[in-house]
């Protein structure tokens, strides 16, 4: 577990920070694979945890929901529009093609079972000291979380730092295979933009902080 800035904590699940989970003050964001909710467990015995919240239930983020939450006896939070997949626990149907074969890799070997959606979570919402920020685009109902006191983004997958398949480090957006709405993902893009964070935490890849440029240089790419 690695500290990034106050109440802030990345637990990153497979090596390279390939997946990564977050803890925030008193609450869990992500939840990885199915695989890693025993990892977890052991880095939550040292953290009080009242809620997991989801930015958004692709399967390398819910794997774990229902197992962390059942363990932990704790609420399980997500968007509106990400409510019905982290319930069923089918997770790749608002994928572009979800019959292709990673998709039906990802349903069968990463995904968790469905766990009740508690509370759901808007823009505007305070969540501890983070306020929520809809994201759309990767996945109909994507969040993320910003604090405005040092600037610090939780995007989920809303950006990654690393390509999927080399685990090259690199500021870039979701792959099209995974993502809903590639015009969506890219508004989103922007307005994260716009709040200038300071420090980017990702669901893939390392942390980045203080590097406007990569940023810049990713929004004309865009064009």
């Amino acid at each position: 577990m690695i500290e990034i800035a106050k109440n802030v904590y990345q637990l990153p699940l497979l090596p390279r920070n390939s997946i990564n989970c977050y803890i925030v003050d008193d609450l869990l964001i992500d939840a990885g694979i199915r695989a890693s909710a025993s990892k977890i467990l052991r880095a939550l015995k040292f953290h009080k945890i009242n809620a997991h919240a989801l930015t958004h239930a692709h399967a390398d983020h819910q794997g774990s929901s229902s197992l962390i939450c059942k363990q932990l006896g704790i609420p399980l939070w997500t968007s509106e529009k990400e409510k019905s997949n982290a319930m069923s626990g089918s997770v790749v149907d608002d994928y572009p093609n979800p019959k292709h074969f990673i998709a039906r890799f990802q349903q069968l070997n990463w995904a968790g079972k469905g766990f009740k959606v508690s509370k759901t979570l808007a823009e505007g919402d305070e969540v501890g000291s983070f306020t929520v920020i809809e994201t759309p685009g990767h996945s109909k109902g994507h969040i993320s979380f910003f604090r405005e006191s040092d600037r610090l983004l939780i995007a989920g997958d809303a950006l990654v730092n690393m390509n999927l398949l080399t685990t090259v480090v690199g500021l870039n957006t979701p792959p099209a295979l995974f993502t809903t709405d590639m015009l969506q993902m890219q508004q989103s893009v922007l307005k994260l933009y716009k709040l200038n964070p300071s420090i980017i935490c990702f669901g893939h890849g390392p942390v980045l902080r203080n590097d406007k440029g990569q940023f810049e240089k990713l929004i004309a790419r865009m064009g």
